[in-house]
């Protein structure tokens, strides 16, 4: 059997089973997640087995040691995962709610509520601990869900699956409510992008290159997430000592993911009292700037292209700029950012108020580090990534962005 049939058959399936999983209670659902997070930890020995052929395979090829890192699973990572289930059995379920409701002029009773999408396909990158957040979302969200991760973690995710699908069947689940994407092609991801009939709509969790394949090729619609080119700007009216700490944060906090700064940007009337300090702490840190003609004064700043300002780094590296004043910074953010998280530091309110309403990115943000753009720390519990796009979800995806919506209309032999 080829790729594409395949990758179609246990699209079926998924179809298949995401009918019976709409129609779950929540109490279903819970009890399907405990037994999922219970089966991890009983089979850890089995999946840790798993990702050691995964960490050695990367190793002989040379693989980066923060990308081996990523890939590598460990006693404490496996108890992760089994407590983001449970975590997750614990949130709200959102199938169901009403999201609004009215009873019409004519008597009709109309209410909007919350239905699963049907079945997602998950193509992601490295981390096999995305695999059980991903199955544990959806399942709870009602959803079927295909996964394809790397091939690079191939064993691990296969593992995890299996662990998974066994678990769901044991409390009555169809297992095909979690199944892995046949295949370490690019033909298999290919066909994915193509099974419109059977998927209702794709999230791509990786790297920008991923991202963009993605979005470009697929035929299912996309739900384009993570790509993160992070602005902070430091106004004339900030608080230096605040600046100071929100730019280190959001620069050197975790420089891997999506949410870091990648670029600095500082009014021109206190960049004489700023820059000293911030040039000199970055530094010591260990961050290499990539600074515009007033950064590049400074020993060791490194002169800027517009490719540095168009860059996420995912590293201990910033483009730095000095702006004449608040429109040339939203300027900028406008030119280079992926509208992912732009934060700004100021005492001014009406210069807060004129940023948050200019800067049309995902997550816009005054007085803090743009690490806060998170499910979690956002307060919702889960999170299956952060959507850039502007239909249906932007930030933070919880449990009611894998969600749609239809009308329930009832009359009492209505005709019009």
């Amino acid at each position: 059997m080829g790729d594409e049939q395949a990758v179609l058959e246990v699209a079926k399936r998924a179809r298949v089973a995401s009918h019976a999983l709409a129609l779950a209670t929540r109490a279903a659902k819970d009890r399907a997640l405990h037994a999922m997070a219970d089966a991890l930890l009983a089979r850890e020995a089995e999946v840790l087995a798993a990702n050691a052929e995964d960490v050695a395979r990367a190793e002989a090829a040379g693989t980066p040691a923060n990308v081996i890192d990523r890939l590598r699973l460990t006693p404490e990572r496996v108890a992760g995962m089994a407590q983001g289930l449970r975590d997750v059995a614990a949130l709200p379920d959102p199938v169901g709610e009403v999201v609004r409701g009215s009873t019409l002029a004519n008597g009709l009773e109309l209410r909007q509520v919350r239905v699963p999408f049907g079945v997602v396909g998950m193509v992601y990158e490295a981390r096999p601990n995305v695999t059980a957040d991903a199955a544990g979302i959806c399942l709870k969200s009602g959803n079927a869900v295909l996964l394809r991760g790397s091939s690079s973690a191939s064993a691990s995710n296969r593992a995890i699956v299996a662990v998974l699908r066994d678990a769901a069947a044991e409390v009555g689940l169809d297992p095909d409510v979690v199944q892995l994407v046949p295949g370490d092609s690019h033909e298999s991801v290919k066909a994915l992008m193509r099974a419109r009939a059977f998927v209702d709509v794709l999230i791509p969790r990786g790297g920008a290159g991923l991202i963009r394949s993605v979005v470009e090729e697929s035929m299912v619609p996309v739900i384009e997430t993570g790509v993160g080119n992070c602005h902070v700007y430091v106004d004339r009216a900030a608080d230096l000592d605040k600046a100071l700490a929100i730019v280190l944060n959001a620069k050197t906090h975790r420089t891997s993911v999506c949410n870091a700064a990648e670029s600095l940007l500082v009014h021109a009337e206190i960049a004489d009292a700023f820059l000293p300090r911030v040039v000199a702490a970055l530094q010591e840190a260990g961050v290499t700037i990539h600074g515009d003609d007033v950064f590049a004064a400074y020993d060791g700043v490194v002169e800027a292209t517009d490719e540095d300002f168009e860059t996420e780094y995912l590293s201990l590296d910033i483009s730095a700029a000095v702006v004449p004043d608040l429109e040339a910074a939203i300027s900028h953010i406008r030119l280079f950012s992926s509208a992912h998280s732009d934060a700004i530091v100021t005492e001014d309110q009406g210069a807060a108020r004129h940023f948050t309403a200019a800067v049309d990115s995902a997550a816009v943000l005054v007085n803090a580090s743009t690490r806060f753009t998170d499910g979690g720390e956002f307060g919702f519990g889960a999170e299956i990534g952060i959507s850039t796009q502007k239909l249906h979800a932007r930030g933070p995806m919880g449990l009611p962005e894998m969600t749609s919506t239809k009308y329930v209309v009832v009359g009492d032999g209505h005709i019009r």
